[in-house]
């Protein structure tokens, strides 16, 4: 069952309707997260700190390198000030 108010194209990103995530799906978010942690000016040790996340970690979601839960992305965004479209470019 997915949550109720999350974004249809994030739901891309939850393998809970046994879809794989795919790499696109992760380069996607991961250049989003990117895009606007510069635009609020943050450094990646930064937002690593924000969201409660390792550095290493922060910089391998970027690389699109990893899946990561929804409750991190939340916070990410949450952070980040911006919609979930904006973090999948879409």
């Amino acid at each position: 069952m997915i949550a109720i108010g999350i974004c249809p194209l994030l739901c891309r990103l939850v393998s809970m309707i046994g879809r794989v995530v795919t790499q696109k799906d992760r380069k996607l978010l991961g250049e989003g997260i990117r895009k606007y942690r510069k635009i609020e000016g943050l450094t990646q040790e930064k937002l690593a700190e924000k969201v409660d996340l390792n550095i290493r970690n922060v910089q391998r979601i970027e690389a699109g390198q990893i899946n990561i839960l929804i409750t991190t992305a939340r916070r990410i965004k949450s952070v980040l000030g911006c919609s979930w479209d904006d973090l999948m470019g879409k």
